[in-house]
């Protein structure tokens, strides 16, 4: 902490109590490659359950509607 004058002058450290290991840069980086993984396989097992027949059958209704 620095005074001059009538001011007081404090750096990042001081003004917010503590320091800053960035451990929530960790956190969202691991969290949304797991959200991405997790969306990734619920997508692909979705479209290895849909048989082409079932597909077929979906387009041709909505063509004919």
């Amino acid at each position: 902490m620095e005074r001059h004058g009538t001011e007081i002058h404090v750096n990042e450290d001081e003004a917010r109590a503590g320091s800053t290991p960035h451990i929530v840069r960790y956190v969202l980086a691991i969290s949304l490659i797991l959200a991405i993984a997790a969306l990734s396989l619920i997508w692909i097992t979705g479209a290895l359950h849909t048989s082409d027949a079932q597909d077929n059958q979906s387009i041709e209704q909505r063509a004919a509607a």
